[in-house]
């Protein structure tokens, strides 16, 4: 029986915990993935995982290596303590050579100092807190900081003539650093940040700190949420009658904040670097798979996430028949110009990703590129 790309997504589809082929190969080469698959964050970690599997069957349907790549996913419930388990667990497993995950910059830098003692490449697609490559050389991200977006952001800004901005995050290590890079930033252009307030992920009414920004009368609002407070805080600002201008960062592009906050959504603007709708041949080909399995065009995040994958699959077949951890790592730091559906993907010196922002807005209801 021939297996078709859709018989090898479904099968991955069905499998909770790793997605395997059948053994036609004389041998496997195996990863982990740690990421949330339950818990208040467990959307993500599935829609890592879906990205995961649309990767992974692509790869080995390729045959580019005469070998299967095995995938063995965990459920780190986006926990600090779950997610060092998982790492202990990964290092004691010999024949894995590469780890991808986790969400938060928490979790993936607590399991981060395992991987450092024991020498195992980490790769995380969305852990953004700065000092999560500065941990040891194993560890590596695809996804840009806030020591990045934050400046681009208040440049852009500045240059729409916003110099007095409140700004509101969550209350985590990242939503610190949403702050920090962009207050730095408006700062040194000649801008001020009026208002500074922080709010537990998953609040529910925001009118309080609405009536505080409506007080201090900012040109706009820089945000750093994720897409269901997002949708949450644009629904009850329109309620109020508030019509300042809302800036956030790549966390919160995502379809589902247009789903859920329908027209009160419009003008949101932020900064990525994945556009579903560009015409590049590899953005157009995920995209329609990724539709095709869940009905929905995808977002960053799950962009990041196949670019992660196909990355570290990328570094196996470079070492290819000696996949060492080392070799991985090795094969990981001389990432050049990967052609991602995030764009090009180079890594520095720093582990750190080289890439190019993009400046979006919803117009219509749809994330649309704009100049300014």
């Amino acid at each position: 029986m021939t297996l078709t790309r859709r018989h090898l997504v479904a099968l991955a589809l069905a499998a909770p915990t790793a997605f395997a082929f059948p053994a036609a190969a004389a041998e496997t080469v195996k990863l982990g993935y740690q990421l949330p698959l339950t818990g208040n964050t467990a959307q993500y970690g599935q829609d890592f995982k879906t990205a995961a599997e649309i990767a992974l069957a692509r790869f080995n349907a390729s045959g580019r290596i005469p070998a299967k790549v095995e995938i063995v996913f965990e459920d780190s419930r986006s926990d600090a303590k779950e997610g060092v388990t998982i790492a202990r667990k990964f290092v004691d497993d010999e024949k894995i050579v590469g780890v991808l995950g986790d969400f938060t910059s928490g979790v993936s830098m607590a399991a981060a100092q395992v991987y450092k003692e024991a020498g195992m490449p980490q790769l995380s697609q969305t852990a953004s807190h700065p000092d999560y490559t500065k941990i040891s050389e194993w560890q590596f991200r695809n996804i840009t900081t806030q020591a990045g977006e934050g400046p681009y952001n208040a440049d852009w800004m500045v240059a729409k003539g916003y110099k007095k901005v409140a700004v509101i995050a969550e209350q985590t290590d990242w939503g610190q650093s949403v702050t920090k890079y962009f207050a730095d930033e408006i700062a040194a252009k000649g801008g001020k940040v009026v208002l500074t307030e922080y709010f537990n992920r998953g609040l529910p009414d925001f009118r309080s700190l609405l009536t505080k920004i409506q007080r201090e009368k900012p040109d706009a609002i820089y945000t750093g949420f994720f897409y269901e407070d997002a949708a949450n805080f644009l629904k009850q600002m329109k309620q109020l009658g508030i019509a300042i201008p809302v800036f956030s960062t790549s966390a919160a592009h995502n379809q589902k904040v247009i789903e859920l906050a329908g027209a009160d959504a419009e003008g949101l603007s932020l900064t990525t670097n994945f556009l579903p709708n560009s015409p590049k041949p590899e953005v157009k080909a995920f995209v329609a798979e990724w539709v095709k399995i869940r009905g929905a065009e995808p977002g960053q995040f799950p962009a990041q996430a196949f670019d992660a994958v196909n990355i570290m699959l990328e570094a196996v077949v470079k070492t290819y028949p000696k996949s060492t951890r080392a070799a991985i790592r090795d094969a990981l730091a001389a990432t050049k110009d990967f052609p991602g559906v995030t764009g090009s993907t180079t890594f520095g010196a720093d582990r750190e990703p080289v890439k190019q922002l993009s400046k979006v807005r919803i117009v219509g209801g749809v994330f649309t590129p704009v100049a300014d």
